[in-house]
């Protein structure tokens, strides 16, 4: 009698999101052991939960989760119970009969299913009206095509492969005989429909959860913000009330374009049951005088009529602009319409406004003010940590290869915004496509052992990494090189003091930390023309991990009056955005001599000095941004730039010494096919003041004149060794400037 009073009498849990990307679309719940033991409940038994609607649902252990009293289940589960995170719901352990009969419908393609059609949802655990995510690996033609029979699918019991709801079908459980819960067996007879159904005419069913919290990547904090500013007020109106303050009207989202921003508000749409309503900015603009807005007028009273609801506005800047840099009245017009809508909204609390720009300084100031659009929101370019939750998603229904590891290819991906590593997880599957492409016949159904070498490899991705680049560093020139410490010949010293400056804050800023110093921001490397400066720049960079961004130094400068200024501020800020990134001035001499020399360039250079030394020095902390700049006339350059704080190091790149030279020349020579005769110790001794640049064109000679003599030849020869440094002289031997520096 006991067990029977513990089967019906419920328990109230509180909902929370999954963590794991492994248990979304599975149709489980990680329940708090104790709720377990307390339900009489083993791994894989099924609970019956009660929101506003009730589902059933595989219960299994959050070890994670010990006393806290919650339940996590994913956005479609979520959905199937009428429930969203915060809130509480009743669980009792279900009485689950076997299904004789299920019918299901697919809710958002046309399908025509051939083949063994029940095994997609052996062991699935359903109520009539539930949403169900097919375990379907194999592709799914379009109408009038075929599904490979006996495909792929996947097994709750069996070891587990990641599952995607947004990679996958969804079906709704249109009927279930008997009804209440019931598990799909062996003996279940199963019918699926091949049109879609409208899942607003399924019993229990208001919308279909198209993107819930799980599917974004990261952001976490950021999705705390926006459900504290729009969810909580759209379901708990009667807080606000209760304090006597009004809800927040507007909520501004920010950031690089691919960052999340729109389907951050998706998710919060479909997550909090609100009507959605999407305006793309430029296409409520109207050829006739007033049409812009009545059409923002019409979108507005809909939101009204339909409350709670949700106004998206993406591409914000194209409708509010600066009203005093906009030449056209259409657009003034529009920004005061958007004004008057949003002060004059009637339904307190129950329609809130979302807007999205990647150019927020461009928007009318008017509208970023309280009591319009009162939290501002920056979607920032993901971390390393959130990189590896964003590949997890996009490859949640990827059949991967064990030698695929997110991890290496997330501390790679610099720069990579979550439309980046989509794009990248796309390219990685379609060269598997294009790999068995030559083996599948038309209008043939595709073998089944086709079909089982469709998996994605780490080749797969490393070559997908060429094609893909991270937009949010796509108007500047930036990589990653390809030149380590291996390929630079001596300097030994230069590269330890490099390692010391920009290596280890990058890679170890912990130890940094541990010891309460802050690493340098700024190095200085000066020297002899062709010592080697760019090419430590760029292995400093290469082995650090980070993005490179070279800045030669002329190019900066504009006719323009603040143009150059401008440059110098949109070269840090992409910095920042893609951190951990190394900034590389070439010949920085040429944009910041000493101020205050009366040059007859408009004071340009000046006005730049002092832009570069507000952005290394400012109020604005650089994190993970290193910056090196190289010269070969260390003595022009401004003293304000010159001190701790700004270039913390003044690295000298010494003239090669003998034992140096040696080094340069085996690795200028190393793929060349030397003589025997050819001895490098000999060559190194008699190139005194010869620098790198130098031995690399005497190495270069060497070739080109055994080739000018024979080209059928085999190897060169010292012969023509001591041709070329009869040819190549050293190209720059005066230390004068360096010295008087130094």
């Amino acid at each position: 009698m006991e067990k029977k009073e513990n089967i019906e009498k419920p328990t109230q849990l509180k909902v929370a999101e999954a963590i794991s990307q492994r248990d979304v679309g599975r149709g489980i719940a990680k329940v708090d052991p104790a709720v377990m033991e307390k339900l009489n409940l083993i791994d894989g038994d099924i609970l019956e939960i009660k929101g506003n609607k009730t589902s059933a649902i595989r219960a299994y252990r959050s070890q994670s989760d010990v006393g806290l009293g919650i339940i996590r289940i994913d956005g479609t589960s979520r959905k199937n119970a009428g429930t969203s995170i915060g809130e509480e719901i009743q669980v009792h352990k279900a009485e689950v009969k076997e299904a004789k009969k299920v019918v299901f419908a697919p809710v958002e393609h046309h399908i025509n299913m051939q083949g063994d059609i029940r095994s997609p949802f052996l062991n699935k655990v359903m109520v009539q009206g539930d949403i169900v995510v097919s375990g379907i690996k194999a592709p799914i033609m379009p109408q009038g095509g075929k599904l490979p029979r006996g495909g792929l699918f996947d097994d709750i019991f069996k070891d587990m492969m990641d599952l995607s709801p947004m990679g996958e079908l969804k079906f709704a459980a249109v009927s279930t005989y008997p009804s209440g819960p019931v598990v799909v067996t062996q003996n279940t007879q199963v019918e699926v429909q091949s049109t879609p159904v409208d899942v607003s005419k399924i019993e229990g069913i208001t919308n279909l959860v198209d993107v819930s919290y799980e599917d974004i990547g990261g952001l976490k904090e950021e999705v705390k913000k926006v459900r504290e500013m729009i969810e909580i007020p759209l379901k708990r109106p009667e807080l606000f009330e209760r304090l006597g303050i009004a809800p927040p009207k507007g909520v501004l989202m920010h950031g690089p374009p691919g960052t999340g921003k729109t389907l951050l508000a998706k998710a919060v749409a479909s997550e909090s049951d609100a009507h959605f309503i999407l305006i793309n900015g430029p296409e409520i603009m109207s050829k006739y005088v007033g049409g812009s807005e009545e059409n923002l007028r019409e979108f507005f009273e809909e939101a009204e009529e339909n409350a709670p609801s949700i106004i998206f506005i993406d591409e914000l800047d194209a409708i509010a602009p600066k009203r005093e840099d906009t030449p056209g009245e259409v657009e003034r017009r529009t920004v005061a319409q958007l004004l008057t809508l949003m002060d004059g909204l009637k339904s307190r609390g129950q329609v809130v406004v979302i807007g999205a720009t990647n150019r927020p300084d461009s928007l009318d100031g008017a509208l970023r003010r309280p009591g319009r659009f009162d939290r501002e929101i920056e979607i920032g370019v993901p971390d390393k940590e959130e990189r590896k939750e964003v590949m997890e998603i996009h490859t949640r229904g990827m059949p991967i290869d064990k030698d695929v590891d997110l991890e290496e290819i997330s501390e790679i991906t610099h720069g990579f915004v979550g439309a980046d590593l989509e794009a990248l997880c796309k390219e990685a599957a379609m060269r598997v496509v294009r790999r068995v492409l030559p083996e599948i016949k038309t209008d043939e159904e595709i073998p089944k052992e086709t079909l089982k070498k469709l998996i994605v490899r780490k080749e797969d991705f490393k070559e997908a990494l060429k094609e893909i680049q991270p937009s949010a560093l796509r108007e500047i020139l930036v990589q990653i090189p390809d030149i380590g410490w291996n390929d630079i010949g001596g300097l030994d010293d230069a590269k330890q003091e490099l390692k010391e400056a920009i290596e280890w804050p990058l890679k170890h800023p912990e130890t940094f930390e541990k010891f309460g110093v802050k690493p340098p921001k700024g190095t200085l490397l000066f020297g002899s023309p062709g010592t080697g400066k760019t090419l430590l720049a760029k292995a400093v960079a290469n082995e650090s991990e980070a993005n490179f961004i070279t800045v030669k130094g002329p190019e900066l400068l504009s006719k323009w009056v603040g143009e150059s200024e401008k440059g110098v501020r949109e070269i840090f800020r992409k910095a920042r955005q893609t951190a951990p990134t190394v900034i590389f001035f070439d010949e920085i001499d040429s944009i910041a001599n000493a101020r205050g020399d009366g040059g007859g360039d408009s004071g340009v250079t000046q006005r730049v000095v002092n832009q570069l030394l507000t952005e290394i020095d400012g109020m604005e902390e650089l994190r993970d941004v290193a910056i090196i700049a190289a010269t070969n006339r260390p003595d022009i350059i401004d003293p304000g730039l010159m001190r701790p704080g700004r270039f913390d190091r003044h690295i000298k790149v010494e003239n090669p010494n003998e034992k140096g030279r040696l080094a340069i020349f085996k690795v200028h020579s190393k793929d060349m096919p030397l003589a025997k005769d050819v001895k490098l110790e000999k060559l190194a001794k008699n190139t005194d003041g010869y620098v790198g640049a130098d031995i690399e064109a005497v190495c270069r000679e060497a070739a080109m004149l055994t080739l000018r003599d024979n080209l059928e030849a085999e190897e060169v020869t010292m012969k023509y060794f001591n041709k070329a440094m009869e040819k190549v002289k050293p190209a720059y031997n005066s230390e004068e400037t360096l010295t008087h520096y130094s």
